[in-house]
């Protein structure tokens, strides 16, 4: 039986493919204010600058392509069993070819009802105001904002306990809950840490830190399990 590796990637792994993080900007995001642009305020306040940002998002999306750090973890899927949880809202983990990935924060390309959050729909080009579910609601994107529940928290703790090996990329563990799926991995389980800065992580057994940008990070890892 493959063993199971667990990864939980954040916003680093997507910035050498072009897609800006904003965790080193002062609470800014491409210029914007991130509460104005990713919090149920917000929204309220003016829901033509929040579609207008995403749509933006979406169109950048859509230009990026997969890194080798995306393909590193799809060529992982050779040896063992693979599952990807993302912070990243952008589908850069699918098209580098991984097949088990869950988006803790939401999809860039599905959009829902303001209110009806079990109901999502694909959505490639731009949504506006005055686009409504089935509902008669304003659709929004599907992106889980500051402030609101993050559904698959769960799961991602139930996933989190079944690994045998852990992979952290491009994360700087500020985000909660995100940042505490790391405190549900056995205790002898061994946990690997790529980033260009290593992020402040409480003390784990078994902890290898590897700091490097996520490319180079996991090409180094690769050769680790492979071995």
């Amino acid at each position: 039986m493959k063993k199971h590796i667990v990864v939980l990637t954040g916003a680093g792994i997507s910035a050498e493919s072009g897609l800006k993080t904003f965790r080193d900007s002062d609470g800014l995001w491409m210029g914007y204010d991130v509460y104005e642009v990713a919090s149920p305020a917000g929204w309220e306040k003016d829901p033509a600058f929040v579609l207008d940002f995403y749509n933006m998002r979406r169109r950048d999306v859509a230009q990026a392509l997969p890194n080798a750090a995306h393909k590193a973890l799809a060529a992982l899927e050779e040896n063992f069993k693979v599952t990807i949880v993302t912070q990243n809202i952008d589908d850069l983990h699918e098209r580098g070819g991984s097949t088990n990935v869950i988006h803790l924060h939401g999809e860039i390309f599905k959009m829902r009802g303001s209110k009806d959050q079990n109901k999502s729909y694909e959505i490639r080009g731009d949504i506006n105001v005055g686009d409504k579910d089935v509902h008669g609601e304003q659709l929004r994107p599907h992106i889980v904002w500051f402030d609101e529940p993050v559904p698959l928290i769960m799961e991602a703790k139930k996933i989190m306990a079944g690994a045998d090996i852990f992979i952290l990329v491009g994360t700087s563990m500020q985000v909660y809950p995100a940042s505490g799926l790391i405190n549900y991995i056995r205790p002898g389980v061994p946990k690997y840490i790529i980033d260009k800065k290593i992020p402040a992580i409480s003390y784990q057994p078994n902890l290898f830190f590897i700091e490097k940008p996520a490319t180079e990070g996991m090409d180094d890892l690769l050769k680790i399990l492979l071995s």
